[in-house]
């Protein structure tokens, strides 16, 4: 996942609400965002290379997404996979499943936040392991720190206030903002280049390229009596819808 916008405590009708692009290869394999068979209560999409998930949520009240975090060289393919991480912290269960686990050191570069009922935490492995809370309000991540103002996160997180501002109520119209392929020219441009050599120095939200760019848009909305939505939008190598999952869940009451 390389754009995430999310709202904290920030809407009348939705606790959190959290949209973001995951960019990849389209030659790495996944399933669509789904209810998982082997993790019950667990729903995200699934990269079948690893096994793991890049955002998702389970009906025992956690949510969270993960990106890459550059500036530290290449990444080490002897590294467990990040995904992995998501998948325990979302379960509960497995080798890394416990936030304050010395295991953080593990994993290659990442940014990860998660929100459960009363909460929502900043995890980062560099320079050093760290779990921030945060405070209600709107958030933006990309490859590099939290908030750091690069052209797209700030696109993005403008689409999202505007939508809050106005008081929408159906975070389905947040696709639109996720599916912009408009290069912002306001930002500071990253410091170091993507782990993806395709992927441009500066890109817009929505990356259409016939070998890396945006493989799926995805949005959840989760309300303060627990009630949620977990949407997803997939695509092609030419950038064309190729299926949309929505999926209704409950959270139990805190």
């Amino acid at each position: 996942m390389c754009i995430v916008a999310l709202a904290w405590r920030a809407h009348p009708r939705w606790q959190l609400v959290l949209i973001g692009n995951r960019d990849e290869y389209h030659a790495r394999p996944a399933a669509a965002m789904a209810r998982w068979d082997d993790r019950p209560g667990l729903i995200a999409g699934r990269d079948l290379q690893s096994g793991g998930t890049w955002l998702g949520t389970d009906t025992a009240g956690r949510a969270a997404v993960i990106t890459n975090l550059r500036g530290y060289g290449d990444p080490r393919p002897d590294r467990a996979s990040r995904g992995a991480l998501v998948t325990d912290l979302l379960a509960g269960t497995g080798a890394y499943a416990d936030l304050h686990s010395p295991t953080l050191d593990d994993f290659n570069p990442f940014n990860l936040l998660l929100a459960e009922h009363d909460r929502l935490l900043f995890l980062t492995n560099r320079p050093a392991p760290q779990c921030s809370r945060l405070a209600p309000g709107l958030y933006g991540l990309s490859n590099g720190p939290l908030d750091q103002p690069w052209p797209k996160t700030l696109a993005l997180k403008e689409a999202m206030l505007q939508w809050l501002v106005a008081g929408a109520a159906d975070p389905e119209d947040l696709f639109d903002a996720l599916r912009s392929e408009t290069l912002p020219a306001t930002g500071i441009a990253p410091a170091t280049p993507s782990d993806a050599p395709l992927e441009p120095p500066l890109s817009p939200i929505f990356i259409r390229n016939p070998v890396y760019g945006t493989r799926c848009s995805s949005i959840l909305a989760i309300a303060p009596d627990g009630t949620g939505l977990a949407l997803e939008r997939r695509f092609n190598a030419q950038g064309e819808v190729t299926g949309d999952s929505r999926i209704p869940f409950v959270w139990p009451a805190a």
